[in-house]
């Protein structure tokens, strides 16, 4: 699954670590979340969502494997 939070969040001018404090996660979790490393529980995901006032799939893109 690949996502576009780095990007909304740069384009908010927010930082991780502001971010995470919001969302009440580590920044390690914001960091591995926009890496790709980890996908987020669906909580997270509309969290994340509500913060940036747009649908989850707006920031999470799912693509099935053939």
């Amino acid at each position: 699954m690949r996502n576009r939070l780095e990007e909304l969040r740069k384009k908010t001018g927010i930082t991780q670590e502001a971010l995470a404090d919001r969302l009440e996660v580590s920044r390690q979790t914001i960091g591995s979340l926009e890496s790709g490393r980890y996908n987020p529980s669906i909580v997270l995901a509309f969290k994340i969502a509500r913060f940036f006032g747009v649908n989850i799939e707006d920031i999470f893109i799912y693509e099935e494997e053939n």
